[in-house]
């Protein structure tokens, strides 16, 4: 069995690290550069950076910050926010990052994802998918709805349907965070998680409302996650990713020990 994978989530406005609720509310955490390097000595399997401002103010992703995170961490590294061509996915990963992650820009022209695909392999290509419940109803006969530009923007298009349309055009993996449950350390949206992974061949990467070690044992069993993202719950030092392991690891849980 694959080991699954602990990946702390770095959303960053402005050059600073930031946390919200449901989108909403955010406040400065601290330093990226940073706070990646500790991750990264504390045993994290991979680092996500998300510019989270960036498709929202039609702006590029901040490359300097990628840049110097890159320089600091020796594990994989996936950025997304404000990549909208293969231009900026090229840009991306010349400065260092492992993975590019689209999600408004690849809503607005799914050629994006093939595109990325084709010059890059589908390894590269992480398909960011924010998702809202709605209930079932004409257009969305799922219940849950993609949502873009930071949570701002309904687009009327279904999560299973779209997240299967991406892997067909080439997605190695999907990064799929609740909206409902973003940031509420309440635990994550199951049955939209496991929706998603028993419907798709590419890895799932949960994201959104971890709050204990408990959660992210659930999201990947009942859920069915190839791997977890977390944020509050670490980034305020409520638990350390070494006994987020432990934890797991003593429920039968296969994850890299790599402390």
């Amino acid at each position: 069995m694959l080991s699954k994978r602990i990946i702390p989530c770095l959303d960053v406005r402005e050059g600073r690290t930031t946390k919200g609720i449901k989108f909403k509310n955010n406040i400065d955490i601290g330093d990226p550069v940073a706070m990646a390097r500790h991750y990264y000595e504390a045993g994290a399997d991979e680092i996500v950076f998300y510019d989270i401002t960036a498709s929202h103010e039609k702006r590029d992703i901040m490359i300097d910050v990628v840049r110097r995170v890159a320089e600091t961490i020796f594990i994989p590294f996936s950025v997304g926010g404000g990549i909208r061509t293969v231009e900026d996915m090229r840009a991306v990963l010349l400065a260092g990052a492992e993975k590019v992650s689209v999600n408004s820009a690849a809503v607005r022209n799914p050629e994006i994802i093939a595109q990325g695909a084709k010059a890059f392999g589908s390894q590269c290509v992480v398909l960011g998918m924010d998702v809202k419940y709605v209930g079932k109803k004409d257009g969305i006969p799922s219940g849950y709805e993609i949502v873009i530009n930071g949570g701002r923007t309904t687009m009327g298009i279904d999560a299973l349907a779209w997240a299967l349309q991406a892997q067909a055009l080439g997605a190695g993996e999907i990064c799929l965070n609740s909206i409902d449950a973003d940031g509420t350390r309440e635990g994550y949206e199951l049955n939209l998680t496991r929706l998603i992974s028993e419907n798709v061949t590419v890895p799932v990467i949960a994201s959104g409302g971890a709050g204990t070690p408990a959660h992210i044992a659930e999201v990947l069993t009942r859920g069915r996650a190839d791997a977890a993202l977390i944020a509050s719950m670490v980034h305020y030092g409520t638990y350390t990713i070494a006994g987020i392991k432990s934890y797991l690891n003593a429920r039968g849980i296969s994850v890299r020990s790599n402390w």
